[in-house]
């Protein structure tokens, strides 16, 4: 019978050098940008070979999309997709503190391929575009279940929640000593208030 646990062994630790590359991409591509790092700042960052990064990743941008996987994989592990809209929202806050690579990388990232031309771009809008959908249906939901009024035009909402999030991440990255809780609290308060049915009690 083959033993395989020389193969698994070696197969562990390749991941594992592999999420050493990732964490380094991430922490370097939240200070620096795409543009401002190249493939054998990242090997060195994470300890490896030039080679040994390419095992991994044939390309820069190959990097990329698998620093976006690795977020959006973060997001959906961590989301409560059967949560209110905003229950969901209240919960962003502890995302900032659990993994700010990963907030910080992201949001540099939107705001260098915003050019259609930029290696991202495609999918950054296409990302953005589902999650203005995303929360427009959460919006929907609550209306058809009576919880959010009626006269409230749900894709326009939506545009301006995502925008609150991209923008606060932006804010964050600029100052990190911003009251995170207390903004999400403050936001989300108004908002709730806002999506409320009007009360026509005498």
């Amino acid at each position: 019978m083959t033993d395989d646990r020389p193969y698994a062994a070696l197969l562990a630790k390749g991941e594992d050098r592999r999420e050493l590359i990732l964490s380094a991409a991430q922490r370097l591509l939240k200070r620096h940008g795409w543009r401002g790092i190249t493939l054998g700042r990242i090997a060195r960052e994470a300890g490896v070979s030039p080679a040994g990064l390419l095992h991994h990743f044939e390309s820069k941008e190959a990097l990329l999309h698998a620093a976006v996987d690795a977020r959006d994989a973060y997001d959906e592990a961590h989301a409560d997709m059967d949560a209110d809209l905003i229950t969901q929202l209240e919960s962003v806050a502890e995302r900032f503190h659990r993994a700010p690579d990963l907030v910080g990388m992201f949001a540099v990232l939107l705001m260098e391929n915003l050019d259609p031309d930029d290696p991202l771009h495609d999918r950054m809008f296409g990302r953005y575009r589902a999650s203005v959908r995303t929360v427009a249906e959460g919006i929907r939901c609550g209306q058809r279940s009576g919880r959010y009024r009626a006269d409230l035009d749900p894709d326009v909402k939506a545009v301006e929640i995502v925008a609150f999030l991209n923008g606060i991440e932006t804010s964050w990255l600029l100052d990190p000593s911003i009251p995170l809780t207390e903004v999400f609290t403050e936001y989300t308060g108004s908002l709730a208030r806002q999506l409320a049915p009007a009360d026509d009690s005498p």
